[in-house]
């Protein structure tokens, strides 16, 4: 399969597993991150995703082959848009373990993720202006509010890549670890976020998603409804009576 799928406790980790072709995006590749997608969203017991390629790319973009036979619909689902992610709406995070470069598409794949993990020999980049192309999958609008605007624009514009201290410094990147370890310290990562309650996570992420670009009268609407959902769950109560009882909740998800 194109994307290989596994399930560690509340984590679920999709893998782009074309390492011949570059980890590039294919029709079955855009399919099979979709399928992941669902499966997170539809699974209760998973609270976060994973995204990672097989070494030692994370993803060279687009597959030019199937582009040049005329089929760049393939590449892209009805819901999910290109690589059936950068259009996809969804509620729960999903964190991507760079370990390689990742390149124009890849790089889009990555902005589409909530929280990024890069080894060492992680790299990204947007050079489709190289090829008479945009990045028409999300870096335009994605990549400035990752980083600084200015910063955004050169890496936009010349199509240079990026080393992944330089994404880490800029802001692109969460954590930096050595080369070969971007899953595992993108699950440890994952592990400290399904530490706390799923409903109060996703509202959390969802308020700060739709409050980019917002004023502060729409932060505080955002912000309102997010606690509101969070109190009203199941969970509420738990995280009280584990706070008072002095032990580590046990969490439902509901």
């Amino acid at each position: 399969m194109s994307v290989e799928v596994t399930v560690e406790g509340h984590v679920l980790v999709a893998t782009i597993n074309r390492p011949e072709a570059r980890n590039a995006v294919d029709g079955e590749v855009a399919r099979g991150i979709e399928a992941a997608i669902d499966r997170l969203e539809a699974d209760s017991g998973l609270w976060i995703g994973i995204l990672a390629g097989a070494p030692p790319v994370f993803s060279a973009g687009a597959d030019l082959k199937v582009i040049a036979a005329g089929g760049f619909a393939e590449l892209a689902t009805a819901r999910g848009g290109f690589a059936g992610i950068t259009r996809r709406e969804r509620t729960k995070p999903i964190v991507a373990a760079v370990d390689g470069p990742a390149l124009a598409g890849g790089t889009e794949i990555v902005l589409s993720c909530d929280l990024v993990v890069a080894s060492e020999a992680a790299s990204f980049g947007v050079p489709e202006v190289k090829r008479s192309l945009v990045a028409a999958g999300g870096a335009l609008f994605r990549l400035p509010s990752r980083v600084p605007f200015n910063v955004a624009m050169e890496w936009v514009l010349t199509g240079d890549p990026v080393d992944a201290a330089t994404a880490l410094r800029h802001g692109l990147v969460n954590r930096l670890c050595p080369p070969g370890g971007a899953l595992e310290a993108a699950m440890a990562l994952a592990e400290r976020v399904t530490a706390n309650a799923p409903v109060a996570v996703r509202e959390s992420r969802r308020a700060m998603l739709a409050a980019r670009g917002a004023d502060e009268a729409r932060g505080w609407e955002l912000s309102d409804a997010a606690m509101s959902a969070a109190m009203g769950s199941a969970d509420f109560g738990e995280g009280l009576a584990a706070f008072i009882e002095k032990r580590p909740p046990a969490w439902t998800g509901r």
